[in-house]
């Protein structure tokens, strides 16, 4: 009986060796290619197929149908599949995989998700990409729901041929080395801070998050009682003495994307607010080089953690009903590590999805604030909770960095006012 048992025992353990192995095949170009003759796989993308995204994630499904032999069909979506996805994953339509904002996938449409934690736990999944989003989208639907394609940073990008022009040697941490920096910039014949109104918001709530974190910002946001708190107030005043100090570029806040620009087009602005994509847009609308790089937003005395930034991703999720989704993460795992993954960093500008990958030169910094932030910032950080009222509290921050307060408290007395 003994003997049976441990037959049955090494069996059992034969079995799941196997089973771990072939959940691993496949999964870089290197590996062994798994068979998947005779499988096919509905891809929806949120591309075009002439975007350089579009054309990577071809060029690595024709190559993953070369190696594995399974056939990849490529519906694309382009950005109207947030209008169209959710219906058709709820009537079970013929989709394998889509892509949509991570958020969205983790919140919305987690229960049209597979469950994709144990095929990562066996590829060694969190050892090729960012634990903050593997982290987020796991607490927000329960589980694994997708695997992270196209991050996103958020923070201060600069030209770092400015900062050496000016002696400039560090970036700054805190909220007075900023300042500091601004001066010498200032000193020196340059303009230190674009900002179009677009992103006067999301500027603002950088500064405020710092004092209060995303909690407590949300918290304002939804219940008012701006005025009533200190550091709102005081965050108020630091970008009054920051407009009143000079450090705006000429013409900010301006209508996007024309103070950004002047970044490309003067030579003389050396950073803006935003997220990445602001580096390629910049260098795109300008047909200039900037040697980008970037650093998180400075830290306030005795405010909230520093070290946390926007961050955000386009994702790929398997449907909860696909009948080979083994078969598609090997293809996610395919095209968002290794050398698929660098081509989309290097052909789209932007960061690659592993870390152990290179950013491009215009992306300088980013992998290093994604690897530092523990719990990733929404848009806005918390500013957007208040959906009522969003657009009318961005209207009060234009306005403050238009300059028409001349107090922090004159500010959040204008934005309680709204309640």
């Amino acid at each position: 009986m003994e003997e049976i048992k441990m037959k049955k025992k090494l069996i059992s353990m034969l079995l799941a060796s196997a089973m771990v192995a072939g959940m691993t095949a496949g999964v870089a170009a290197e590996d062994a290619a798994a068979d998947y003759s005779g499988v096919t796989l509905t891809f929806w993308s949120m591309w075009n197929s002439t975007e350089p995204q579009g054309q990577i994630i071809q060029e690595a499904a024709d190559a993953f149908s070369e190696q594995t032999g399974a056939t990849i069909n490529i519906e694309w979506k382009g950005r109207d599949i947030n209008t169209l996805i959710q219906s058709s994953l709820e009537a079970g339509e013929n989709i394998d995989i889509f892509e949509d904002d991570y958020s969205r996938i983790s919140k919305i449409y987690k229960d049209y998700c597979y469950d994709l934690t144990e095929m990562a736990e066996a590829a060694g999944y969190a050892d090729q990409s960012f634990a903050c989003f593997n982290e987020v989208a796991t607490e927000w639907a329960g589980f694994l729901p997708c695997i992270t394609e196209q991050p996103q940073v958020g923070g201060i990008f600069y030209n770092k041929d400015i900062f050496d022009a000016c002696g400039i040697t560090e970036v700054p941490a805190t909220w007075e080395d900023f300042l500091a920096a601004c001066q010498t910039m200032v000193d020196n014949g340059y303009q230190p801070l674009a900002l179009d109104s677009t992103y006067a918001d999301f500027t603002f709530a950088y500064h405020l998050d710092r004092y209060l974190g995303e909690a407590g910002v949300s918290d304002l946001a939804v219940n008012g009682g701006w005025s009533d708190n200190e550091s709102a107030v005081k965050a108020a005043q630091d970008i009054i003495d920051f407009i009143n100090a000079g450090y705006l570029a000429d013409g900010a806040p301006d209508e996007y994307p024309s103070s950004q620009n002047k970044i490309g087009l003067t030579g003389q602005v050396a950073m803006v607010v935003c997220a990445n994509y602001v580096c390629a847009e910049v260098n795109n609308n300008t047909g200039s080089e900037i040697n980008w790089g970037m650093f998180n937003y400075p830290s306030v005395e005795g405010g909230a953690d520093p070290s946390n930034a926007y961050a955000g991703a386009n994702s790929l999720a398997i449907t909860s009903y696909s009948e080979n989704p083994q078969a598609a993460f090997d293809f996610l795992m395919f095209l968002t590590s290794g050398e698929y993954d660098q081509k989309m960093a290097d052909t789209a500008s932007q960061i690659p999805a592993d870390p152990s990958n290179t950013a491009p030169a215009i992306m300088d910094g980013t992998i290093e604030a994604l690897n530092a932030t523990e719990n990733p910032l929404s848009w806005n950080m918390g500013l957007n909770d208040n959906s009522d009222l969003k657009a009318a509290i961005k209207d009060v921050i234009i306005q403050l960095y238009e300059g028409k307060f001349a107090t922090g408290e004159e500010f959040t007395a204008a934005v309680d006012a709204l309640y």
